[in-house]
């Protein structure tokens, strides 16, 4: 195979940018193979084959792989779908709404030749990724906390009602932690791992006229003592995104772009235990990380979904790890209902029940859809 002909399901904000990429020619080795969507009239946009049904385009011969941004519970069936069908896949993130769902998913995915990757393109940007490998080789010694404040998601109750799914439990299974905080939660267990428990608290509706959550506030608990608190609202203007990591070593923050690590030049444990002072903290060095830039960010994902298919290079993002920012959300949701601390991993059949219940009370078809003219690259600022 010299080039892959990608097809894009879901001609909504997000599969526009992806098909627009591809058949601009940003995507090295990538063709506009097809499009789906139930909207006949964004289809006239690309002078390629027009679907109207997903399996239509999987099952065309027109396409090696798709690209699927359509709203989060169909990823699975299409995903799955697509799978069978020998197709290479990239969901857009959730992989899917619930962790049950995604493990369908997943467990779909039994052909290793087959490439299945997630949209996490938060994890090109150079600032998580030092962050990542200052983790990972130890420079900050074992950590000890890890607070994350991202309030810099504001929505509007225009862009809430721009979609009959959005803000409802039977289209979306749940708010920002669905929708724009799966990158956050992607990002927090790809750099610090999975948490062992947490109790978290969501509030329903708090800043707009909608039925999910749009104010998350979670503790969490790992298996060495150290705790993590993560902050995330659509409804605080101005917003912040704050990463504070403290740790043996010292604190890094990464806030405005930058990276500061405040390292010690003793270790804390070792001055505690040796210092003849009863007040005096170690001393430290104060170190700026030079790292600039947000990296390839949605083309970088796509490039390399590409690579990985034509030349075997490793995925960014493997689908497979989808599974675990679904199942923090998944968890702070059931925990903030049943009020109290949830051990992970998290009991996926309990969450499907909880949100069975939820879409029997959803309001989503009464819900009145209003379109809102806005520059969609606007919400990528986090």
């Amino acid at each position: 195979m010299k080039e892959v002909r990608l097809g894009i399901i879901g001609l909504g904000n997000m599969g526009v940018v992806h098909a627009r990429g591809i058949a601009e020619g940003k995507i090295p080795g990538a063709v506009l193979g097809g499009v789906c969507d139930e909207d006949a009239q964004r289809l006239k946009e690309f002078s390629v084959p027009g679907f109207a049904r997903s399996s239509e385009l999987i099952h065309s011969g027109k396409i090696d792989a798709v690209v699927i941004a359509t709203p989060h519970f169909s990823h699975t069936s299409i995903g799955i779908e697509a799978l069978e069908a020998g197709l290479h896949v990239l969901v857009e993130k959730p992989i899917s709404a619930q962790k049950a769902d995604c493990e369908k998913l997943i467990a779909a995915h039994r052909d290793p030749k087959q490439i299945f990757a997630a949209m996490f393109n938060q994890r090109t940007d150079p600032h998580y990724l030092k962050l990542r490998e200052l983790v990972q080789r130890g420079e900050l010694g074992e950590l000890r906390r890890i607070n994350w404040i991202v309030t810099n998601w504001f929505r509007s109750n225009a862009y809430y009602a721009s979609g009959g799914w959005r803000a409802t439990w039977a289209g979306e299974g749940g708010g920002v932690l669905l929708n724009q905080c799966p990158h956050n939660l992607d990002l927090w267990q790809w750099i610090f791992g999975m948490p062992k428990r947490l109790r978290a608290f969501c509030a329903l509706g708090k800043y707009h006229p909608i039925e999910v959550e749009d104010d998350v506030t979670a503790y969490m608990e790992y298996e060495n003592g150290a705790t993590g608190v993560f902050i995330t609202s659509t409804g605080e203007a101005p917003g912040t995104n704050r990463l504070e990591i403290t740790a043996d070593r010292g604190k890094v923050v990464l806030e405005d772009g930058g990276i500061r690590f405040i390292r010690n030049e003793i270790s804390t444990d070792e001055h505690t235990r040796t210092t003849k002072g009863g007040f005096a903290a170690p001393e430290t060095w104060d170190v700026q990380i030079r790292v600039s830039g947000n990296g390839g960010q949605h083309r970088e994902i796509l490039e390399n979904f590409t690579a990985a298919i034509l030349k075997g290079v490793p995925l960014i993002a493997p689908a497979s790890e989808g599974l675990y920012s679904v199942e923090l959300a998944n968890a702070m949701l059931l925990s903030s209902f049943e009020g109290r601390t949830l051990e992970l991993p998290l009991d996926a059949a309990a969450y499907e029940s909880f949100l069975s219940q939820k879409i029997k009370e959803s309001h989503s078809k009464e819900k009145k859809v209003v379109k809102v003219a806005d520059d969609f690259n606007r919400s990528f600022g986090t």
